[in-house]
């Protein structure tokens, strides 16, 4: 929706480098249906946290909440205000709020409770989890990746997630934050994301995802665009992983943009949650560095943390 546009005018304008969030693009084999920023753009502001693993990588929201924090406190030692930009709220939310310590799970419950999901699908995993959370902590019922993280939680130590997010107080972080948001009419939106399959599939997203098709049991790999294309191969029983096709039905494709938008819906609705987020149409990029420099005042940059 606009986010890369915005956030390279920011960072050129206050002359700054930009944190990426966005969990997606994180692998650096995932260069079309993660929609990475282009070599172009990449190179004409510094930017963290793009294509930095490999697939192969086992990554979470409590590592990048160690390794961008790091990365932070060397960049305000040269700038006043930083950008980061993405979607992932919970990545985010590591940065800005900080995330909870939950102990380690036990190995085994985890293959156990994914092994159930596979056979049974994603209605045992939301049974399961009512058993323990009649009003389980703010997730996403739709979500099995979510869905097993808290029952792997609930079974290894006993307590609900619930506990442990209670018991964590916000962190004060030793930098002022502001929240940028990015809207626009729904229409809109959905116009922008079907463009935006169309373009991927056009520029090489069904040659990438037959590329990783071997690894398409990697939790990198179950993300928008990816897992249905391997659906796709799946369901062609006499499909080998030589002989794949270049092509995919106009239903997977469909899929994808459906499965997209209601992500898009899923963002929205997190971030509208955030009182401290304040909107604008990405269009109105002037109006949104005035606001940045009314926020900022005019004796001198406090170090900010702007959130698009």
């Amino acid at each position: 929706m606009g986010k890369t546009s915005v956030s390279l005018f920011l960072a050129k304008k206050l002359k700054t480098e930009i944190i990426s969030c966005d969990s997606r693009q994180f692998y650096k084999e995932l260069k079309i249906g993660s929609s990475m920023p282009t070599l172009k753009e990449l190179n004409s502001v510094p930017h963290h946290f793009i294509g930095h693993l490999t697939i192969h990588q086992n990554y979470n929201a409590k590592c990048f909440e160690r390794d961008s924090l790091n990365i932070i406190e060397k960049l305000f030692k040269k700038y006043s205000i930083l950008i980061t930009v993405g979607g992932s709220g919970l990545y985010e939310k590591s940065i800005t709020k900080g995330l909870s310590d939950i102990p380690n799970v036990d190995l085994n419950i985890r293959k156990n409770l994914i092994s159930n999901f596979n056979k049974k699908g994603i209605l045992f995993l939301q049974k399961e989890l009512q058993k323990f959370e009649k009003k389980p902590y703010s997730i996403d019922y739709n979500n099995p990746r979510r869905l097993i993280r808290y029952l792997e939680i609930i079974q290894s130590t006993g307590t609900p997630p619930s506990f442990f997010f209670k018991k964590k107080s916000r962190i004060n972080r030793n930098f002022s934050i502001l929240k940028i948001g990015l809207i626009l009419p729904k229409d809109e939106i959905y116009f922008r994301i079907n463009n935006r399959v169309e373009k991927m599939i056009k520029n090489g997203l069904i040659d990438e995802a037959k590329k990783y098709y071997p690894y398409r049991y990697l939790n990198s790999l179950k993300t928008i665009g990816y897992k249905e294309i391997f659906d796709f191969f799946d369901k062609e029983k006499k499909i080998t992983y030589n002989n794949i096709s270049n092509e995919i039905d106009i239903k997977t494709i469909e899929k994808i943009k459906k499965n997209t938008r209601k992500y898009a819906k899923r963002q929205l609705t997190w971030y509208k949650k955030d009182p401290s987020v304040i909107w604008f149409n990405p269009k109105e990029k002037e109006k949104i560095l005035n606001f940045v420099f009314n926020k900022v005042g005019n004796t001198g940059f406090e170090p900010v943390t702007s959130c698009l």
